[in-house]
């Protein structure tokens, strides 16, 4: 159990050395100040942007970063979802597999361009090298890059700072972000044991039998998973994602794993603070979150430790929990990454989730549903800061004080965006569609568990794709050829879009609204958002807005599966 424990409090502190040094990183690069890398990407940047034909120079409005953010999505949606269809005619596709069927290539395509990557589809048997490399590494990259640029516009909008250039701020995050990283981590991984390569599958002898053969399908794993994890994609190259052990070899590639996932999300909170000028505001919406996360873990690892009382009742002991766990990983790392992917919106797993205890199923639902421990790529950051609005005008209303964040007046403007984005987007497309899949389960839902986990499977999903995260409880027939599969591409794909082009658009809005205001002079009797009553204050706003958004389904589904647990039955 200590070594467990041990392992988890060494992984939170090397985040914790982390997330000062690139988050600096990160502002001096959005500062336009000097960093290591500019002498070898400049001159990157300025072909990039001349071939483009992009004006650096060029500001754009909230309208404008959205419509250039949703017009270039497009393009690229278009663009995959042509090659996947064509895939059959393609090179580098050793295996020979041919064109998936449309509405998995509809759905691939929307889940990768979202930065979901929720998949429907198993990847040895479904895509090819150069679907998965050129096709949907391409997404890994863009998609990522889209949310960064985001975070940074809604930041420098928050500062009263024009917004950008979508287009600069979407090089840039390639160029000096996730494409050096992704350079040095692939070579880590390669060194650690992840094949990357373009031979086919081998063909090996059974144990069994030796005159029969299985194929190991191989592929260029190590560069598709670093950046899988960076870009908080999760897509994996393999149908079991992480816990395949070419994707996930051992305990060391673990651990680049996990703090590459956490490397930009929390990184992103401290670059606020650089920006902004007020490092002690990041620090202290930092720990808030850094105080929730590590909760999460505890209790989610206290869950699997404890293990199965059905089980340890027949085994005459107490086992921890390993059902749907790789042993190399075991209790504690596959608590730690759980809880992880599913708070950095990221989706990829090394264990099933559909396996976890109930405590750490309540937990990994309630990461999808709060979406900011530590939330998506970059965007994540933009709604805890929403939240911070919403603790502003809320308590600004307690005291009878005027609404002030940043030194600019709350108005009904920032209230309404604020309100529709952490309020009304995520449950209508969790909710909705949920409850129709439920009232028509055999037709629709094509759900393996009756009772309780069956439902949670069903919110999961949901949950999943509006969050964009892309892991799964799994247990639905969501591929084909099932008769479902049809039902659980298409609606997802609402889900999909809603989840990430709604609450963009109006995050951008929200900032560039806040950009326009006319600073007002900072008094005694302005409100501090700097304090950690104030921050306590926010977390309380969190939590009670989740609860009352979300917590009939906790009690329906991983709640009530406690009790039926505890019951025995």
């Amino acid at each position: 159990m200590l070594q467990g424990w041990i392992q988890i409090g060494l992984t939170l502190v090397i985040i914790l050395a982390i997330t000062p040094v690139f988050g600096d990183y990160i502002a001096r690069v959005y500062l336009s100040q000097k960093t290591l890398l500019d002498r070898v990407l400049s001159p990157v940047d300025r072909l990039i942007w001349s071939l483009s034909g992009v004006n650096t120079q060029t500001q754009m409005t909230g309208w404008q970063y959205a419509r250039a953010i949703l017009y270039s999505n497009l393009a690229m949606a278009i663009l995959l979802f042509v090659m996947l269809m064509l895939q059959g005619v393609l090179p580098l596709n050793p295996t020979g597999l041919g064109a998936p069927t449309w509405d998995t290539a509809l759905h691939t395509t929307i889940s990768f361009v979202t930065n979901t990557n929720q998949q429907h589809y198993s990847g040895e048997t479904t895509y090819s090298y150069f679907s998965q490399m050129l096709g949907l590494g391409f997404m890994f990259f863009t998609s990522a890059a889209t949310g960064i640029a985001v975070a940074i516009a809604f930041i420098r909008g928050l500062t009263g700072r024009p917004l950008g250039n979508f287009y600069v701020d979407l090089t840039l995050a390639i160029t000096r972000i996730l494409l050096p990283i992704s350079i040095v981590g692939t070579i880590l991984l390669v060194a650690a044991g992840t094949p990357e390569t373009l031979a086919g599958a081998v063909l090996v002898p059974t144990l069994e039998d030796p005159t029969l053969s299985q194929a190991i399908a191989l592929g260029p794993v190590a560069h598709f998973e670093i950046i899988k994890q960076l870009g908080e994609n999760g897509g994996g190259f393999f149908a079991i994602n992480s816990a395949h052990p070419f994707e996930n070899p051992n305990g060391f590639t673990n651990l680049i794993q996990i703090l590459t996932m956490m490397a930009i999300p929390t990184s992103m909170i401290y670059t606020y603070g650089v920006i902004a000028d007020n490092r002690k505001q990041a620090w202290l919406v930092f720990g808030m979150v850094f105080i929730l996360y590590v909760t999460f873990i505890i209790v989610t690892a206290m869950g699997e430790y404890g293990g199965n009382p059905l089980v340890n009742s027949i085994l005459g002991s107490s086992q921890p929990n390993l059902e749907g766990k790789e042993v190399r990983f075991g209790w504690a790392q596959s608590a730690l990454y759980a809880v992880t992917t599913t708070g950095t919106m990221t989706g990829a797993v090394n264990s099933m989730h559909d396996s976890f205890m109930p405590a750490g199923g309540f937990i990994l639902l309630s990461n999808l549903f709060l979406q900011i421990i530590w939330g998506g790529q970059g965007t994540g950051t933009a709604y805890l800061f929403s939240y911070l609005i919403l603790t502003v005008f809320v308590t600004g209303l307690m005291v009878g004080r005027t609404p002030e964040f940043l030194g600019r007046k709350i108005e009904k403007n920032e209230v309404v965006l604020t309100s529709f984005l952490l309020l009304l987007v995520h449950p209508i497309f969790v909710l909705f569609p949920g409850a129709i899949a439920l009232a028509f389960p055999e037709q629709l839902a094509g759900i393996s568990n009756p009772g309780f986990h069956g439902l949670a499977q069903v919110m999961y999903e949901y949950a999943s794709a509006t969050a964009n995260n892309g892991s799964g409880l799994e247990g639905l027939a969501d591929s084909q050829p099932a008769a479902t599969a049809l039902w659980w591409n298409l609606s997802t794909c609402l889900s999909l879009l809603g989840g990430r082009y709604i609450p963009i658009v109006a995050l951008l809005l929200l900032a560039d609204g806040m950009s326009q205001k006319q600073p007002v002079p900072f008094t005694t009797g302005t409100l501090r958002t700097d304090t950690v009553l104030f921050t306590g204050v926010t977390a309380g706003v969190i939590l009670i807005m989740g609860a009352l958004s979300f917590f009939p389904i906790l009690a329906l589904g991983p709640i009530a599966e406690a009790f039926q647990l505890a019951k025995g039955a």
